[in-house]
């Protein structure tokens, strides 16, 4: 596979093509094609990034214009060729309700800084050092296991928010699964956004919408900011978050790499130092956590086009989104119901990615020592144990992953030196 070059007077430059064939990260189509295209990434992502803040209570435009400027913060620092959009990373919910519960937002918001700078530093280390350490840390079984109970471990915020509304809930449910094989291609993929917006219709119509906020909220002004504070006690619930994100970023960027033909080791480093970046910039203003998104991967799997022109686009519409109140007015007032629908949905789709992430990398449960990484910290998140130390707050989420690492590490250690766990 080829490496890409970029000199820095073509790092905003892009070799315009016809089409009809695979488009590559340094070409583009006319101006009116590539505005398209960008648009469909904005369809693809959208669904997924406002639902974040509304879950957790953060401004879904603030959330918005953050993840267009860490979009396009993504791409200077990749040299514009490596094609990927930063949303809302679903990681972050479990420790962001956490410690707003405990702290509020704010403290929240100094949570997702500290994963942003940790995932900033690894970014750096691996920029130089490669990202063979990081591999030999996390094995697929340590990844997929987090990543499952990060997932799992909302299933009871899933159930509040559906027994808030049962029927608009269940409705939901039904037409998001009725939408994954009803509809082909794009549509398809789309499917959370469509139940969502069929079941805000739906409530709509049945008057259990709290449309106040809309039509006080202006058409153009600046989102609300917040300002994040640091709380020792908080910090441990989201370190798990950072070890996601760097499995999701390293899976993304190889994904590229495979449909494109590009070779994109070297720029690894890069793409996790720039969404801890883009990370540390929005915890710092009130947005959300960010990470690259295989929702737009999939728009170019299916149109074949990998010009990051189209992803400047895409990042140029979210800040203009981010920058209509009226916009986040809408979204905020997406009424529980609907919620508990769809992430009764999407929080089980994040367990079955750590499912995934096992059955890819063909992980043999038939080795203890994979049963018991799984087994024990998979019990961990789920039941969410807690353990308080001083000041300090260990949840479920962050005693399992520390679990996963311990329970893999010493037990290859332990059972290599006794001969009874081999390679």
């Amino acid at each position: 596979m080829a490496t890409p070059r970029t000199r820095p007077r073509d790092l905003l430059s892009w070799r315009q093509v016809e089409g009809g064939g695979v488009i590559g990260p340094d070409e583009r189509l006319g101006w009116s094609k590539t505005v398209g295209i960008g648009l469909q990434h904005v369809v693809a992502m959208f669904g997924a990034t406002f639902l974040v803040p509304v879950l957790t209570g953060f401004p879904p435009s603030t959330t918005l214009l953050f993840s267009g400027i860490g979009t396009l913060l993504f791409l200077l620092i990749t040299r514009n060729r490596l094609p990927s959009y930063l949303g809302s990373s679903f990681a972050i919910i479990a420790p962001v309700l956490a410690a707003t519960a405990s702290n509020g937002q704010s403290a929240a918001l100094g949570g997702i800084v500290v994963v942003g700078a940790l995932l900033l530093m690894i970014g750096v280390i691996a920029h130089f050092a490669g990202i063979g350490w990081i591999e030999v840390l996390m094995p697929p079984v340590v990844t997929g296991t987090i990543v499952a109970l990060i997932g799992l471990n909302l299933a009871p915020t899933a159930k509040t928010n559906y027994e808030q509304d049962p029927v608009i809930a269940t409705v939901v449910l039904v037409l998001l699964v009725a939408s994954v094989v009803l509809f082909r291609g794009m549509l398809g993929r789309l499917a959370i956004f469509l139940s969502v917006i069929l079941g805000y219709v739906i409530s709509l119509i049945f008057d259990k919408v709290d449309t106040t906020g809309i039509g006080e909220a202006a058409w153009v002004g600046l989102p609300e900011f917040q300002a994040p504070s640091f709380h020792l006690s908080v910090i441990p619930m989201f370190l798990p978050v950072v070890l996601v994100l760097l499995v999701e970023n390293i899976g993304h960027v190889k994904s590229v790499a495979t449909m494109t033909g590009i070779n994109y080791d070297r720029r690894i480093g890069r793409a996790l130092a720039a969404d801890g970046l883009a990370t540390v910039l929005a915890g710092s203003g009130g947005g959300s956590a960010t990470t690259t998104y295989a929702e737009n991967i999939g728009v170019m799997a299916a149109t074949k086009v990998y010009s990051t022109a189209a992803y400047w686009v895409a990042g140029t519409a979210a800040i203009l989104l981010g920058l209509s109140p009226k916009v986040g007015a809408v979204i905020a007032a997406v009424p529980p119901g609907v919620l508990g629908g769809v992430t009764t949905a999407l929080y089980g789709l994040v367990g079955i990615l750590g499912v995934h992430i096992w059955v890819t990398n063909r992980v043999d449960f038939g080795r203890p020592i994979n049963q018991f990484t799984a087994a024990i910290p998979l019990v961990i998140g789920i039941a969410d144990f807690t353990w308080v130390v001083g000041d300090l707050n260990f949840g479920g989420i962050a005693l399992g992953a520390a679990a996963a690492l311990a329970i893999y590490h010493s037990m290859a250690l332990i059972g290599r030196w006794r001969g009874t766990v081999t390679a």
